[in-house]
């Protein structure tokens, strides 16, 4: 089960705020002191906040008794790789982009990922970092369109390398997410309509999540495939943020009827 949280810090700031002395730990107090933009500092302590509250629930501990390390980079060895949990019960990524953040929780490695769809001028000097059939893509599609497909590549890839514990360390140029819309499951096979591209490496799946108004938002998941819960205010619900996380460690094969699985390509 990958579980995924949409935390909004306008509408759950206020509540982060009341609860993160006694949630947060000194390192991120002090991180989220240090910020000089009052929305700035609103977003990290809501979604740091809301990650903690999330993996107490999971893990059966006080949120502020959760001991958060860095995996060994993947690429060369050092301690800054994919963030975790001490014992890596549970595999956790978090992003935050202005007011929204995303959290999402599985069994197996995840990344998750969202960004404000960018001005077309910074896609036009961006994209040509990407795959060789998402430049195509991006090309061929209306001037109007080209901000929300970047962003959906951009997202899509961003989670997978979190997920892999590179982050942009990684030739962005590697490896194939496409500007379609929709999930899709990584098999080694063709995939996205693009001549000679590939899908996502296999045993990773790719899953666009509905994000607000002016965002994009994916999840990657070292799964085949996978049943996704998502969910919201993890700070003003926290009960029912207890019995979701829950049921996200404990989940059958079978998904639960409010969950939706995520389609192979």
């Amino acid at each position: 089960m990958l579980s995924v949280w949409i935390v909004d810090a306008v509408r759950e700031g206020a509540d982060a705020a009341g609860l993160a002395p006694g949630v947060l730990d000194a390192g991120e107090r002090q991180r989220a002191a240090a910020f000089h933009r009052s929305a700035d500092r609103r977003c990290y302590v809501a979604a740091h906040v809301s990650l903690r509250l999330l993996l107490g629930a999971y893990l059966s501990q006080d949120p502020a008794a959760v001991r958060l390390v860095r995996e060994p980079c993947p690429s060369c060895g050092g301690p800054h790789g994919r963030p975790a949990t001490e014992g890596r019960e549970v595999h956790f990524s978090l992003s935050h982009s202005g007011d929204p953040a995303l959290i999402a929780l599985a069994d197996t490695p995840v990344g998750a990922d969202v960004e404000r769809i960018p001005a077309l001028d910074m896609v036009t000097e961006t994209a040509s970092a990407l795959h060789p059939a998402e430049v195509a893509e991006l090309a061929a599609l209306p001037e109007a369109d080209r901000p929300g497909g970047f962003a959906r590549v951009w997202v899509r890839k961003e989670a997978y390398l979190k997920g892999l514990g590179t982050g942009l360390a990684r030739d962005l140029s590697l490896d194939y997410v496409g500007t379609g819309t929709g999930a899709r499951t990584g098999t080694g096979t063709s995939a996205g309509g693009s001549a000679g591209a590939t899908a996502v490496p296999p045993g990773w799946t790719l899953i666009d999540i509905t994000a607000p108004e002016g965002f994009a938002a994916a999840a990657a998941v070292q799964a085949p495939a996978m049943a996704v819960q998502t969910s919201t205010s993890a700070v003003q619900e926290p009960a029912a943020s207890d019995r979701s996380a829950r049921r996200s460690s404990s989940a059958a094969s079978s998904p639960p009827a409010s969950t939706a699985t995520a389609p192979t390509s």
